[in-house]
């Protein structure tokens, strides 16, 4: 809210609170979805390091219009394509190394808990009916509403991804409850006191963190793009339905992966995910390196250049591994300041902090020895037999012959690795 840094001091130091808006699972999680939850699981891993307890809330989207849409375009049920897609993507969160959160809600599962926060909004003036089936929230409710976006009133109408609805008392107002839609299936309804409908995007995640993180908690995640109006929204809801004065007391954003200057997006179709990138060749751990390599608020530019060095450097490590290199203890104050991981990734022994270096050097190298790795193996071991029949010159021409090629051999302990 300050925009500025602040020190992290929990509610409650034994149990630090978070929760992380999660996939709508219609379709595969591009790269840019896949960068907010690796940041995600970065604040994760070094929150358990410093606190006991860690409750990670990442929520499930899996009612939606886009999510009906896809359903009704391919022939099958809501539940067979979420269920299918949500597998998708926790697939694609284990293949980047993102560890799976404490407790994952689901949004048709908490229904029941949207309704209540509903009521209890209309109860107290903060929302209306509209009389076409809408619940609408009252923006004039919430005299802070557009702190955490910062937006003028009239960027705040503009930008406002709200449906529209005659009877609106304020441009700004957004909707809690909608009604079915001609064409949309049974199972897309869900019983209410509004008559038969789904509930708005916004009110699913204020009803599943006051269920499982209650009415206040630590840290609320997200990309750049759900700040407003989605996080906004969720502020406003949630502070009058519970009367208090924040939801969250920390909000993290980050920055947008950009594709030729452009932010990634599916609307846009310049997108591409996590198996597209599998299938070129590129292991997970390599995307997750390119990723940390740019600060977390920063834009990044995820090109496979940036993912084919990092994969290289990767090959590296787990060479001086694999020759039974120790890279010694961590060293994370480099993560202390707002997660600078461009710090913490100077030193390898912080990688297996940051979700790196987390396979057997066998494994890593399992059925992937390419001819080009072979060969240079091969010059090694050529070498290496020059070096015991004491040819030094031989062995000089070799690793002058590797050198010119950009491939550095680093001898210890009676073995020899190598990298590009």
């Amino acid at each position: 809210m300050s925009r500025s840094l602040e020190v992290f001091e929990p509610l409650d130091p034994k149990n630090v609170r978070l929760y992380a808006c999660g996939p709508t699972v219609y379709d595969r999680a591009h790269v840019g979805n896949a960068r907010a939850m690796v940041v995600v699981d970065l604040l994760h891993r070094v929150l358990r390091q410093l606190y006991p307890k860690v409750t990670l809330v990442r929520n499930v989207t899996d009612v939606d219009d886009k999510i009906i849409a896809r359903a009704l375009e391919s022939g099958e049920t809501i539940a067979t394509l979420t269920a299918r897609t949500h597998a998708a993507y926790l697939e694609d969160m284990a293949t980047i190394g993102c560890l799976p959160p404490t407790i994952e809600p689901k949004a048709t599962e908490h229904i029941a808990h949207m309704i209540a926060m509903i009521e209890r909004l209309i109860d107290q003036g903060q929302a209306y009916e509209d009389g076409a089936g809408n619940v609408l929230f009252r923006t004039t409710a919430m005299v802070r509403y557009g702190a955490l976006s910062r937006l003028s009133q009239e960027d705040l109408i503009a930008g406002a991804r709200v449906e529209v609805s005659s009877a609106k008392e304020d441009p700004r107002d957004f909707v809690l409850w909608k009604p079915r839609k001609e064409g949309e299936p049974d199972h897309a309804c869900f019983d209410s006191p509004w008559g038969c409908g789904r509930p708005g995007w916004h009110i699913e995640c204020s009803a599943m963190a006051l269920e499982h993180l209650g009415p206040t908690f630590d840290i609320h995640l997200g990309g750049l793009d759900l700040r407003f109006p989605h996080h906004e929204n969720e502020i406003a809801q949630s502070c009058c339905a519970n009367g208090t004065d924040f939801m969250a007391k920390i909000w993290v954003h980050n920055g947008f992966v950009t594709v030729e200057g452009e932010k990634m997006s599916k609307s846009l179709g310049n997108f591409f995910t996590i198996p597209d990138l599998l299938a070129k060749g590129f292991k997970g751990e390599a995307v997750r390196l390119a990723m940390l390599e740019t600060h977390y608020r920063a834009p990044l530019d995820l090109t496979e250049a940036k993912i084919r060095a990092a994969q290289n450097r990767l090959d590296g490590l787990y060479r001086q591994m694999q020759g039974g290199k120790d890279f010694g203890a961590p060293d994370l104050s480099g993560l202390m300041d707002d997660l600078h991981t461009s710090e913490a990734l100077k030193n390898p022994a912080n990688f297996a902090s940051l979700g790196l270096l987390q396979m057997e050097p066998s494994a890593w190298f399992k059925g992937e020895l390419s001819d080009e790795d072979a060969r240079i193996d091969k010059l090694i071991e050529e070498r290496a037999a020059a070096k015991v029949a004491k040819d030094f010159v031989r062995a000089d021409a070799i690793r002058d012959q590797l050198t010119a090629q950009g491939v550095m051999l680093e001898d210890a302990a009676g073995s020899t690795t190598w990298r590009r």
